[in-house]
């Protein structure tokens, strides 16, 4: 890495092996994802005909209902997208592996017609809260410092921030929290492995993680999040960012002053100014 390149989030060779060892039964947040798409697209009043899914997973994305005639575009650094090519483009559970998330929205809206819709649904801050501070304490406790686990997801305004920046109009982001139970934080920890969400961080430790870690990580777990029932939950959020492709068609901003009516008298409020 040159003293001019930004540090890498991802190691992609790992992100490829850990992919490699999906379990399909697994996918569940995978399926709730696509049932979430699924429902947004019948919502907007347009038919596809060119869409494209960018997406680390492409079996559990291809053949979708409605989304048959999808190209599927693995989700590299540079994604295999023609300019204004797309009426519809899917970023599908893998912009938080991504090193330049920016990047990979402003390839999608520049692969996008004219009018074109950008939705992307991806992980958000709230997933795994449980894990990471039980991880974070266990580690600290047992070997005396930190070491990166878990991909750092971000929060539902920095993607909307995000969503801006790419150029895209009409932008909208909002998420969904929800809470998964297990038997124990190992059957947890298994079965993110399973989903391919296994730790790839660059900076992550290149060597085993000590038994005694995992252990200590499991006893914190239970004893700070454990339910009556004996089950820990693991919180999950999902979080849907949609956009559109700039066009003349689209409704636009009145410009600041242009109001011809004063927003207190619709209200039938009393205004009252502001001391300098």
């Amino acid at each position: 890495m040159t003293p001019n390149e930004p540090p890498r989030l991802t190691d992609r060779t790992a992100l490829t092996r850990n992919r490699a060892r999906v379990r399909k039964e697994a996918l569940f947040l995978h399926d709730m994802a696509a049932e979430d798409v699924q429902d947004r697209l019948s919502m907007v009043n347009r038919s596809f005909t060119t869409p494209a899914i960018v997406t680390g997973h492409p079996d559990a994305w291809t053949g979708l209902p409605g989304l048959e005639n999808a190209r599927i575009v693995a989700d590299e650094p540079v994604l295999d997208l023609t300019e204004a090519s797309h009426d519809l483009v899917i970023h599908a559970m893998s912009l938080h592996w991504a090193g330049d998330p920016i990047g990979q929205i402003i390839q999608c809206r520049r692969a996008l017609k004219p009018d074109g819709l950008f939705l992307a649904i991806l992980p958000g801050g709230q997933s795994l809260n449980e894990l990471r501070a039980a991880l974070a304490q266990a580690e600290s406790q047992v070997t005396g410092g930190l070491s990166p686990r878990v991909a750092p997801m971000a929060e539902i305004r920095d993607l909307g921030a995000l969503l801006q920046r790419s150029g895209l109009a009409l932008p909208v982001a909002d998420g969904h929290p929800f809470t998964a139970t297990y038997a124990t934080p190992l059957h947890l920890m298994r079965e993110l492995r399973a989903m391919g969400e296994a730790n790839a961080l660059d900076a992550r430790l290149r060597r085993p993680t000590r038994r005694e870690v995992l252990t200590r990580a499991a006893e914190i777990y239970v004893q700070a999040f454990g339910t009556e029932d004996g089950r820990v939950p693991a919180t999950f959020e999902l979080i849907t960012l949609t956009g559109w492709a700039p066009d003349d068609s689209q409704p636009q901003p009145l410009r600041p002053g242009s109001a011809k009516s004063r927003l207190a008298d619709a209200l039938n409020a009393r205004e009252v100014p502001l001391k300098d």
